[in-house]
Order: structure tokens, then C-alpha cells, then sequence
């Protein structure tokens, strides 16, 4: 026998406490692991309509109570306690509209005839709709009087004290089993549809975040690009204004033009962006499409044949056979220095087309111009996510070819 003593802190036979325990807990562990029974995906898919539900519902109840009427029927029974009966069975189908009223169709079965059953499946739904209320007493106390009272009135004055007790008894259960479960049943509803609200809850927290943490990042990244980019495209762009004004050979006060003009256009471009990264906005609309392909050739040497309608193109198609030409336009300029290039964009039945080509280099390079690498790489990655392709790769004559498929579709 255990004593206070034998469960100090020196006692031996403490160490034998946890070994004691842990089934209990490696029970309990276990039974919290039983896999849920899964039901076959049809089956499944029909339980998670809201009608199948109701309609599997109303016929489960309905044959309960048909049996509880039909199985056992009192001998000696009068007519109008068959009927009334009979007529408590389909009262059932009313419980999730009018459960009241349907709890006081069945009360006449109940309480002349044998509709148990009826009376305490539409007791369950009335306390399931309308929670504790005045419904709800009135419609347990009618159960509950009805198990208790026996009908005819001789027969139950006839009873010994000890069967009313029985009775009572009997009558308190049958009308607060109902009443519990349908309480039950409301209480798991309601908890089932906050624990959902609070995982949409913790969705909309978790958009915030990363939005929040976008943001920021946002705002750092244009801050370095309005303070490093920015400024050395400036410079650059003054620089070439101040040659254009020194310089005497005209060539050479073109190339200067162009630098200059490129380098404005650039750091307007930059300043735009810059502004959508701050705004924390994804602006798609801002960026330029193929309505804005003719600014983007008209200082270059470039021949343009277009076979499509901007205006009917969806905006994710048209930014990207625009970012499309503006790349492959950079590399001729950056590797192809005095080749002319030509763009041609065709919109077929179902995608766009866009062929960007180049003759080979007029003269050599002189030096090497700064190049990521990745600009291939991310027009081919961009026409990959809209379901399109790229292939790039050099003619026969010696230049360079950029081909571009978009699908329209969608």
C-alpha cells in the first residue's frame, strides 16, 4: 500500500512512476492517431453538396420514424391512436423549416400513440435551430409530458408511485437527449465556421505580411536605384550633351545624340519604375506594350513590319513581345554595333508572333560593354510562364535571330 512516506523525494519506489504512466499516455496517443474513415471520392463529392446532405437527412429520419411507428404496435390499440401515429411520421420532413411546427404535429402521436421517435427527432432540430429559447422549453416539456403521461387517463391514474417516478424519469431523458444533441450539434456548427474564419483570418494575415515585407523591400530597392542608377545615367547623359556641343565632326555629334537621347529615355523609364516600386503596387498597366514599339525604333536603324492589333492583344502578351524587341535591339547594339535589324511582329489565329533579326556586325567592337548574361535567359523564363517559347541562336549569314511565340488563348 501507498503512503505518504513511500513518495518523497528519497523513496525508492518513485522511480518506478513514470514507467507507471506512460501507457496510459502512449495509449491515448495511439487512439488520438486512428486514421478517419475516407469516403470514396464520389461519395465524397456528393457529401459536400449541401442539398444531398439535406435530402439524405429528411429520408434517414423519415425511415426511423416509420419503423419506430411500424415495428412494434400495442395491442389492442385504437384506430385514432394509429392514425395520429402514422400522421407524426412525415412531420419530420418540416423540422428544419418550421421545427416548431413540427414538433407540435408529432405531440398528438406521441402522446395518444407511440411516435417517440418523431417527437425527439424534431425536438433535436428545434433545439438545434433555436438554441435555449422559449421554443425549446415548451417543446422538451411537451416530450417530456408525454412520455410521462399515460393515455388513456384511468390507466395512468392507475399507477403506483414508484412507476410515475420511473416514468419521470424516463420522460426527462427522452426530452434532454434531443435537446442535448441538438445544442451539441449547434455548438460544433458554430465552432466549425469560426476555426474557418480564423484560418481565413490567418490568411489574410499571412497576404499582409508578405505584402508588408514586399513593400519594404520595395522601397529599399528604389531608393538604391534612384541613388546609384539614376545619378550615373545623369552623368552620363550630361557627358554626351557636353560632347555633342564640343565635338566638330558630325558623326561623332550623333553618336553623342543618341547617347544623350538613350540615357533620357532610360532614366525616364527608371524614374517610372522607380515609382511603381515605391507606390507598392504591382502596375502592369504602366509598363509599355506593343503600342509603344514604334518609340522604341524610330532612332535606330530598324525596319518594322507589324501584322497585329495592339489594341486587341491581352497586356501580358503585349509587354512581353515589347520587352522582347527591347532586348534583343539592346544586344544588336551592344554586339552588333552597325548591323541594321529588322522586327517583324505577326499575330497568328491563336499566337503572337515576334522575329527579331540582324545582319552581321559593320564594324568591330571596340571594348567590352557591361552584360548580366540573363537577358535571354529571362525572355525565355517570360514566354515560358504565358505558355509560349523563345529560340535564339546566329544565321547562316553570320547575324543573329530572336524568335518568340505567344499563345493568345486566355
Amino acid at each position: 500500500m501507498l503512503t505518504p512516506e513511500g513518495v518523497g523525494r528519497d523513496a525508492q519506489g518513485a522511480v518506478v512512476e513514470p514507467a507507471v504512466t506512460e501507457r496510459p499516455r502512449r495509449t491515448a496517443s495511439r487512439l488520438l492517431r486512428l486514421p478517419r474513415l475516407r469516403l470514396p471520392p464520389r461519395l465524397a463529392a456528393l457529401r459536400e453538396r449541401k442539398r444531398v446532405r439535406e435530402l439524405g437527412s429528411d429520408g434517414l429520419a423519415l425511415l426511423v420514424a416509420a419503423l419506430d411507428v411500424w415495428l412494434v404496435v400495442p395491442p389492442n390499440v385504437a384506430t385514432y391512436s394509429l392514425w395520429l401515429s402514422w400522421l407524426a411520421v412525415p412531420a419530420v420532413l418540416l423540422r428544419r423549416h418550421v421545427p416548431f411546427v413540427a414538433i407540435l404535429l408529432t405531440i398528438p402521436g406521441f402522446f395518444a400513440g407511440w411516435a417517440q421517435l418523431a417527437a425527439m427527432i424534431t425536438l433535436g432540430a428545434l433545439a438545434r435551430r433555436h438554441l435555449v429559447s422559449w421554443r425549446t422549453v415548451v417543446g422538451a416539456v411537451l416530450v417530456g409530458l408525454s412520455r410521462f403521461v399515460l393515455w388513456p387517463w384511468p390507466e395512468f391514474v392507475a399507477l403506483t408511485w414508484r412507476e410515475h417516478i420511473s416514468d419521470f424519469i424516463y420522460g426527462v431523458l427522452v426530452a434532454g437527449m434531443p435537446v442535448a444533441i441538438g445544442l451539441l450539434m449547434a455548438v460544433r456548427q458554430e465552432l466549425s465556421s469560426r476555426i474557418r474564419e480564423l484560418a481565413r483570418s490567418r490568411e489574410r494575415e499571412k497576404v499582409l505580411h508578405a505584402a508588408t515585407v514586399r513593400s519594404a523591400e520595395r522601397a529599399k530597392l528604389a531608393r538604391e536605384m534612384h541613388d546609384v542608377v539614376s545619378h550615373q545615367v545623369t552623368l552620363i547623359a550630361m557627358q554626351a550633351g557636353a560632347m555633342q556641343v564640343d565635338v566638330r565632326d558630325q558623326a561623332t555629334r550623333e553618336a553623342a545624340e543618341t547617347i544623350r537621347s538613350l540615357s533620357t529615355r532610360t532614366l525616364e523609364e527608371l524614374r517610372e519604375l522607380v515609382g511603381v516600386l515605391r507606390s507598392g503596387v504591382d502596375d502592369d498597366e504602366a509598363q509599355p506594350g506593343l503600342e509603344d514599339i514604334a518609340d522604341l525604333v524610330q532612332d535606330a536603324d530598324v525596319r518594322l513590319t507589324m501584322d497585329a492589333c495592339p489594341a486587341g492583344l491581352p497586356g501580358p502578351v503585349s509587354r512581353a513581345a515589347y520587352r522582347t524587341v527591347q532586348e534583343a535591339l539592346t544586344n544588336v547594339r551592344k554586339h552588333a554595333a552597325g548591323s541594321r535589324a529588322s522586327v517583324r511582329i505577326e499575330a497568328e489565329p491563336h499566337a503572337l508572333v515576334v522575329e527579331i533579326t540582324n545582319d552581321p556586325p559593320k564594324r568591330r567592337q571596340l571594348g567590352t560593354l557591361p552584360s548580366g548574361g540573363h537577358g535571354l535567359l529571362g525572355l525565355r523564363e517570360r514566354a515560358g510562364l504565358l505558355g509560349g517559347s523563345l529560340d535564339a541562336g546566329p544565321t547562316p549569314d553570320g547575324g543573329f535571330e530572336v524568335r518568340a511565340r505567344y499563345p493568345l488563348a486566355g
